[in-house]
């Protein structure tokens, strides 16, 4: 019989940990939006009580989007496990996941707690979660490396507490896929009550394993795959959900396993995802990279040629991935343009629609041929730059041959304009200073990597920017037929992102102020009167909004 394995996909959480990426509100509801496209079973949109902007982007989320169970984490902590179903009390189907460390390693120097105070801890905090919703999970961190013995106490112990799913994180990428296994296969023939549970797993990728044990986990009997888009995550990131849809869907025959996921949408999530985070996808990259369809040897294109199965284990179609051709031009008006954003998956409102409309025509009044990857990225140069701070209004910069290069800039704020001019070691060098010229930013320069979106020497440029801006590292990205321009375009959105972050910081405080004094009255609200629930923390919330 066909075992169904459940994806949970933490690309908003565990997959935003990874250094330089910033999601603002927006990006997380266009990303899980595009999650529910994808038909994953579970979204864990963000940790509510780490900012106020992720509770805000939580909140939207749970709001916003329909189908999929969502997902907020949450400390052993009762303020956690306030503010995650705070956040989650919008969703149709919410699940608060709260996880304690269980290894010698991090109980006694990361915790300092003893092993029984961290299994009272777990009892408790699933036991709260419970008052909230119905679904509870709990994560036994650094369960590689925790003893056995102990870790079925706490899972026993959690599972009494009333959790619905227990996690087996290998949160340092520690385990080989036969440990792993054998693992999971302990937990299950050692805690009790654990039928009545879903079992998960959680991998991380430090040693290159992490896809490997998710699959030698599931053989063993695990039914949830916690993964990331891309592969996204702290570290050398989480287990790819791409790749482990992928293995289980190719090889079915040797899992005789299936998912809920609709991977045609694959192709489309991780461009989504690489575009808005800022992170590029490899081009050797399994599933989803530029050359996983390409042939590049005359023996392996031969062979394509006569049969695709000979050098192809799935098919571009399987993931989305269809080059079809598209017709539009500069004669092509407002409405042909959104039918087609629309067939590639992009919805976009009003002032996205009609500010991609005039990049379109702009790109179409200097290139021939415009192809589905222009379109796209427009797209999702759009999505990203919607909402930011600092828009680029004008530009302009020159050189030459014994010429300093000389660049201008003109960018808007909440109806302000900031103007500036700077010379630099190019023209964009001359750009960016003249950018933090403008801004009134420090920032230094970590990464600058620019490729081609299409082919061709009128093809639309990407760039990708690491900065270091007051002690924080963010990554921007910009496209436009312009380098200079997409440069700018990048240099900005990085700036754009290290701004909100540092607002963000100075509101850390008086978040923790407030949450502290929320934890004090919160009651302790029982399942059955979860509606009541609602709509008095709604009523808290907005008397802390209009605070």
């Amino acid at each position: 019989m066909t075992e169904r394995i459940y994806i949970f996909d933490t690309t908003l959480r565990d997959g935003e940990q990874a250094p330089g990426i910033s999601l603002n509100q927006r990006e997380k509801v266009e990303i899980a939006e595009q999650l529910a496209r994808l038909e994953v079973d579970v979204i864990e949109a963000g940790f509510p009580v780490s900012s106020p902007s992720d509770f805000e982007a939580v909140k939207a989320v749970a709001k916003t989007v329909k189908g999929p169970v969502i997902c907020a984490l949450a400390r052993t902590d009762r303020n956690d496990i306030d503010w995650a179903w705070e956040a989650l009390m919008y969703a149709e189907r919410p699940l608060i996941h709260t996880f304690l460390s269980t290894s010698e390693y991090h109980m006694k120097y990361q915790l300092k707690k003893t092993p029984k105070q961290v299994l009272e801890m777990a009892r408790e905090a699933v036991a709260y979660a419970r008052k909230y919703v119905e679904n509870v999970e709990f994560s036994a961190m650094d369960a590689t490396r925790s003893d056995p013995a102990f870790l079925y106490q706490v899972y026993a112990a959690a599972i009494k507490a009333g959790a619905t799913v227990i996690n087996i994180p290998d949160t340092v990428g520690y385990a080989l896929p036969d440990e792993f296994a054998a693992l999971v296969r302990g937990v299950m023939e050692n805690v009790p009550g654990i039928e009545k549970v879903v079992v998960s797993v959680h991998c991380h990728n430090d040693l290159g394993l992490a896809v490997a044990n998710s699959i030698a986990a599931a053989k063993a009997g695990a039914r949830q795959i916690e993964c990331a888009v891309n592969g996204l995550g702290e570290r050398a990131g989480n287990a790819s959900l791409e790749e482990i849809v992928m293995i289980i869907n190719t090889r079915r025959d040797a899992t005789d396993m299936t998912t809920g996921v609709n991977t045609r949408e694959i192709y489309q999530t991780s461009r989504l995802v690489s575009m808005l985070t800022g992170y590029n996808v490899q081009p050797n990259k399994a599933v989803v990279g530029e050359n996983a369809f390409a042939h590049e040897s005359g023996i392996h294109q031969d062979g394509v040629l006569k049969h695709r199965q000979t050098y192809e284990i799935m098919s571009p179609e399987d993931v989305g991935l269809v080059e079809s051709e598209i017709y539009l031009g500069k004669h092509s008006g407002r409405h042909a343009l959104k039918a087609k954003l629309e067939e590639m998956g992009f919805y976009l409102d009003d002032k996205g629609l009609e500010r991609a409309f005039i990049r379109f025509k702009e790109l179409a009044g200097k290139k021939k041929e415009i192809s589905v990857k222009d379109i796209e990225a427009i797209a999702l140069d759009e999505i990203r730059t919607l909402e930011e701070l600092f828009q680029l209004d004008y530009m302009q910069s020159s050189s030459g041959t014994g010429a300093i290069p000389i660049a201008a800039v003109k960018l808007s704020r909440e109806g302000k304009s900031y103007e500036a001019t700077s010379t630099g070691d190019g023209q964009v060098d001359a750009v960016c200073k003249a950018i933090l010229k403008a801004t009134k930013v420090k920032a230094k320069l970590k990464a600058y990597q620019v490729q081609a979106i299409t082919k061709g020497l009128d093809a639309m440029g990407d760039v990708t920017i690491k900065l270091d801006v007051e002690g924080h590292e963010v990554v921007g990205r910009g496209v436009s037929p312009d380098i200079i321009e997409a440069s700018a375009r990048a240099y900005i959105n990085a700036i754009n992102r290290a701004v909100q972050k540092g607002l963000l910081e100075k509101k850390k405080l008086a978040l923790k102020a407030r949450s502290s004094g929320a934890a004090k009255k919160a009651p302790a609200k029982k399942a059955a009167k979860k509606a009541s629930a609602a709509k008095k923390s709604a009523k808290k919330s907005a008397k802390k909004s209009k605070a």
